[in-house]
């Protein structure tokens, strides 16, 4: 059983005017959503043992701080440009890389490629926009990460900060 955990970039800075956009940080609130979130999902005793993000800075930032609360080891947390405004395909092959011995995978990236692709994952759930922050979790009966694209998946939850 493998699960996986799409999470868009909590809320950024648009403060610097020229500022590159992957150089781009989280303003207050996305410092403020993005551990509020991290807890939900303590709370709910998911297993995550693989954070893999984004290398844009606002996405890094998310992980880091995703990844701080559930303590994860350094090697458990990855970083690649693939996942910069990536492609609903492009999310699929970046998944389908993953090492097997993870079982629960949060992966960080950026919209609108992250509406797209969880709005391929699940039957049960469509999204219009998936929210800054937003947490979209699926499982599937596999052993192997190169079989995710093309299996079941059952959803298992959607949230996000003004869920209340």
């Amino acid at each position: 059983m493998k699960t996986l955990l799409i999470i868009r970039h909590a809320k950024s800075s648009w403060a610097l005017i020229g500022q590159s956009d992957t150089d781009r940080p989280l303003n207050n609130r996305g410092n403020k959503d993005a551990p509020e979130i991290a807890n939900r999902l303590l709370n709910k005793n998911i297993p995550i043992d693989l954070f893999l993000s984004s290398t844009a800075v606002r996405a890094k930032e998310t992980c880091i701080h995703f990844s701080k609360a559930f303590k994860a080891k350094n090697n458990n947390i990855q970083f690649t440009d693939d996942l910069y405004h990536a492609s609903s395909k492009k999310i699929f092959d970046v998944i389908a890389s993953i090492n097997n011995e993870f079982n629960c995978a949060a992966v960080f990236t950026h919209n609108p490629g992250i509406t797209d692709f969880v709005n391929e994952l699940s039957t049960a759930v469509k999204i219009d926009n998936m929210p800054t922050c937003g947490v979209f979790a699926v499982e599937a009966s596999i052993e192997k990460w190169k079989d995710f694209e093309q299996c079941d998946k059952r959803f298992v939850l959607f949230d996000y900060p003004k869920n209340i």
